[in-house]
């Protein structure tokens, strides 16, 4: 008599579940069958090659089961108050991550792009995770100032018009500044920074400054009178770059463990090895910053001629490791003494083209989560600013709001989304700093001048403009 054949209805019954292994096991078991196995034994031989159980989906957190500590009021203005509104509900949909433990937002806090995406100026901590997107593509935004002694400020502003880039993409070959080579090798050792393109970029990219907010600013020490250089930018191609891969592996996490986390808030669990070598991958993209923002530095004093004093420098858009808990800053400065090998206990904000640049000593307030804002933020989008100017020029916008100062687009056009006007009221922040007690400040750099990349069209334009050709 002929044994009946084992089908895949014979698994489903014996609690296999149809995947990736379930054609291998049917073949095992079909092949058990014809060499005269019992079907209760071939049942049991199987059964000891069942896939351990899928572990179970994190849900979504209620967002009062979260701590939230907004350090930010709106006076009466009604674009103060839409903002603050805003902010609070999207950060009311970022703390129901289910890794989420508490959060914290700054005065200079504004939405950065759908619901439930960690505003600028939002600070959350988390345990056992890595988020890419709550760091963003701009992975370690920072600023650095340099003391330059008592040289002209214009010649400074000079100087460093000469050595730098800014826009999109990268130094011409024989233009390039020179990566160090053990820096080059740790991000060859890293399986995330091992790419073609990163590793491309990483030279290319050396001594530029990018586009957007990103500026180089000089001005004066109130203290001390001296000239200073302020540098503000992130790690350009390759820290974007990065940033894409760490959410491509993030989202594979997420579907896995908690598919009803938004997207944006995905991530990568840190005792992983996916999650130690992305962390390791964030400390060399931090390095190669540093590196980015001494290349400039160093280059505007050479041809300058200036007599550098202290430099130091702080980053506001990056991952931070506290005890056990992965603190995210996306546009909030750490304001704890210690949060880095080489802080210094000072960091800088900056506010606008026209305001100071303040010298602060963070108060590492429990209720800010340890963090102190990282400049001015805006109450409405660039695009609203633009059409609020009406018939006012660019031009005319610059010459009314920067009268006295040395402000230069080398890149591009003059860029209205970048005139103190498009931010928030500088007094009403720093008023806050003091009213929610995060930071003192200890300086102020008055401003001489500054550049900026200017309003450069986005590359797919100039892509589309080329391909009419």
């Amino acid at each position: 008599m002929t044994k009946p054949e084992i089908t895949g209805d014979h698994l489903k019954e014996w609690g296999h579940t149809p995947g990736p292994d379930f054609g291998r096991l049917l073949e095992i078991a079909q092949a058990a069958n014809a060499a005269g196995v019992e079907l209760e034994q071939i049942q049991a031989k199987l059964q000891g090659m069942k896939p351990p159980p899928a572990p179970p989906t994190r849900p979504l957190q209620k967002a009062g089961d979260v701590q939230l500590h907004l350090n930010i009021e709106a006076s009466d203005d009604e674009d103060e108050v839409k903002n603050l509104e805003q902010v609070r509900e999207t950060m009311t949909e970022v703390i129901r991550t289910p890794t989420v433990v508490s959060a914290a937002v700054m005065p200079d806090a504004c939405p950065a792009g759908p619901l439930g995406t960690i505003p600028v100026g939002g600070v959350v901590a988390v345990k056992n995770a890595i988020h890419p997107g709550m760091h963003s593509a701009d992975i370690c935004c920072s600023v650095m100032m340099t003391d330059l002694g008592d040289i002209d400020p214009k010649a400074v502003l000079d100087a460093a018009e000469k050595v730098t880039h800014f826009g999109p993409g990268g130094r011409q070959n024989g233009k390039r500044f020179t990566l160090s080579q053990k820096l080059m090798d740790e991000f060859r050792e890293n399986r995330f920074l091992n790419n073609p393109k990163i590793l491309r970029m990483a030279v290319e990219h050396l001594g530029t400054q990018g586009d957007g907010n990103h500026f180089l600013f000089v001005g004066k020490s109130r203290n001390t009178g001296r000239t200073a250089i302020v540098t503000h930018h992130g790690s350009r191609g390759p820290g974007a770059v990065l940033y894409k891969l760490g959410m491509e592996v993030a989202q594979k996490y997420r579907k896995k463990l908690s598919p009803d986390t938004l997207k944006q808030n995905a991530w990568i669990p840190a005792d992983t090895e996916d999650g130690q070598d992305y962390w390791a991958a964030l400390e060399l993209i931090r390095k190669w910053t540093k590196a980015n923002h001494n290349a400039i530095h160093q280059a505007t004093v050479e041809r300058s001629g200036a007599q550098p004093g202290d430099c130091f420098w702080n980053e506001h858009n990056f991952v931070f490791k506290r005890g056990d808990l992965y603190y995210h800053g996306k546009g909030a400065t750490p304001a704890w003494g210690d949060y880095a090998h080489d802080a210094t206990g000072l960091t800088l904000i900056p506010l606008n083209m026209s305001e100071p640049v303040l010298v602060v000593r963070g108060k590492d307030a429990d209720h800010a989560l340890g963090f102190s804002p990282h400049g001015a933020g805006r109450n409405f989008s660039r695009s609203e600013h633009k059409r609020r100017m009406g018939g006012m020029t660019a031009q005319q916008a610059l010459d009314v709001e920067t009268q006295g100062l040395d402000i230069r687009f080398p890149a591009g056009g003059i860029d209205p989304s970048e005139l103190p006007s498009s931010y928030k009221n500088a007094a009403n922040v720093v008023r806050q700093i003091d009213r929610f007690d995060l930071a003192d400040i200890v300086d102020y750099i008055d401003p001489y001048g500054c550049m900026m990349a200017g309003d450069i069209p986005p590359f797919w334009m100039n892509k589309k403009k080329k391909g009419r050709r």
